[in-house]
């Protein structure tokens, strides 16, 4: 893997934050966007996805070819209270699980990145693809936090 994948992997966290930066609890529960989430509601799936992501890296490293659940983003925001949790809490999580396995990524030998568990939708992940997808992920998601500040009138550039 190539050590730019883990850098984009390794600042995720401080991206995530510096998006939401300067926004008031009012406008991080507002849906500026008719039928989108709120942001309140992208950064707690964000998080709920970090900690999958998380998962599955470490399932891969530690064990041979592991099972790699799918999840429904959509039943999780409707039955886990997403307008309810911590949006700043949401964001630390996410930077510290990011630093802790960056320590892990940044430890592992070459080949080790080409290891590979089952997912159950997608079929076999290698750790690569499993690191790019939750940079992916989370970079797809920046976007509609960007478009939702804009619709607030709130752009930070």
């Amino acid at each position: 893997m190539s050590a730019t994948l883990i850098d984009h992997y390794a600042f995720g966290g401080e991206k995530l934050a510096a998006a939401i930066r300067g926004l008031s609890e009012e406008d991080l529960k507002a849906k500026p966007v008719p039928g989108k989430w709120s942001t309140q509601q992208v950064v707690i799936h964000l998080m709920d996805a970090e900690m999958a992501f998380a998962d599955r890296i470490k399932r891969v490293v530690a064990t041979d070819n592991p099972p790699l659940l799918a999840w429904d983003e959509n039943k999780f925001s409707a039955n886990l209270f997403y307008e309810e949790q911590s949006t700043e809490d949401a964001v630390k999580l996410i930077d510290l699980t990011r630093r802790q396995v960056t320590k892990i990524l940044r430890t592992l030998p070459a080949e080790a990145f080409d290891r590979s568990g089952m997912h159950s939708e997608a079929g076999k992940l290698t750790l690569t693809q499993i690191v790019a997808k939750a940079n992916d992920h989370l970079e797809h998601h920046l976007k509609f936090i960007n478009e939702k500040r804009e619709a607030l009138g709130k752009l930070m550039w």
